[in-house]
């Protein structure tokens, strides 16, 4: 297959290229800056261009592009940007798709669990409405800037992701150096959900997603959520070291109380229903098996 993907330079996409070249497909990454070279497309999301002839007759595009959620502290200027490298982005992607004289099948579209704010110990998949926070209300957004491809024909599904579990960054890898010095430890009650992935499944869901027939929300997610007491203790297992607790007031300094309580604090317990009932395997669906995965590559 030819698969245009966006973000492919992102933690995410760099794995997710990898695997699809290991597998033979022909990657077109789109690119901001010139010489990228001849499997590379030029847009701008923020200028609203994009090269549409190097997308002409693509199989499927991926669409992983936006800010980073965690990367720096929630002003108004930052969670507007977290806002618009998405919905500006998707809006592109999907409009020029929806213009083509061969559009492709498919388009996977990023999106997150964070859509359905916070749920606190009730289950949730993908029929449950959007939450009433931020993050949720970025996500409604960022799904609905797909509209103009979802109108063309193009099968479209969101792939909302959770904690993606690798030691190359993201939540796992801002956390791992503390935990292995033994000064990881759970935040708050520690009774808040967290639903999580590992990297291969993320991966492994992506490619399947780009030939069966689902279309509109999936999450990605595995099937066995743990609560926030429940990943420290499997983390501190995987590194053979003891857990404690962290005040909050540390991590509220460092990236603001907004950020702070929103990445640690909000409870998502998210269930993966349509991927499940689409016959998708899990390789890694429990939490302790997955990390000692994860931790040995």
């Amino acid at each position: 297959m030819d698969i245009a993907v966006t973000g492919a330079s992102g933690l995410i996409g760099t794995a997710l290229t990898r695997s699809l070249a290991a597998q033979g497909h022909r990657v077109l990454r789109l690119v901001r800056s010139a010489g990228g070279g001849t499997d590379t497309v030029r847009w701008d999301p923020a200028a609203g261009t994009i090269d549409a002839a190097g997308l002409e007759g693509v199989d499927a595009v991926i669409h992983l592009a936006g800010e980073g959620i965690g990367e720096k502290r929630w002003s108004a200027e930052q969670k507007e940007r977290i806002r618009t490298s998405r919905t500006l982005g998707t809006a592109l992607i999907a409009s020029t798709l929806a213009g083509l004289q061969t559009p492709p099948k498919v388009l996977l579209s990023g999106s997150a669990s964070g859509f359905y704010g916070d749920t606190g110990d009730r289950v949730v998949d993908e029929t449950a409405p959007a939450g009433s926070d931020y993050l949720a209300s970025v996500c409604v957004d960022w799904e609905a800037a797909a509209a103009p491809a979802v109108e063309a024909g193009i099968r479209t599904a969101f792939l909302r992701t959770g904690i993606v579990l690798t030691p190359d960054g993201g939540a796992l890898g801002k956390q791992l150096p503390f935990f292995k010095l033994g000064a990881g430890g759970r935040a708050g009650k520690g009774t808040q959900w967290m639903s999580w992935i590992s990297m291969d499944d993320e991966i492994a869901a992506t490619e399947f997603l780009l030939t069966a027939e689902v279309s509109g929300p999936v999450n990605l997610v595995a099937p066995n959520p743990a609560t926030n007491a429940e990943f420290t203790k499997a983390l501190g297992r995987a590194v053979h070291r003891p857990t404690t607790i962290i005040p909050m007031a540390g991590p509220r300094l460092l990236f603001g109380k907004e950020l702070a309580d929103s990445l640690l604090l909000t409870s998502t317990r998210v269930a993966p229903a349509v991927l499940t009932a689409a016959g998708f395997t899990f390789g890694q669906p429990d939490l302790d098996g997955a990390l000692r995965s994860v931790l040995a590559a």
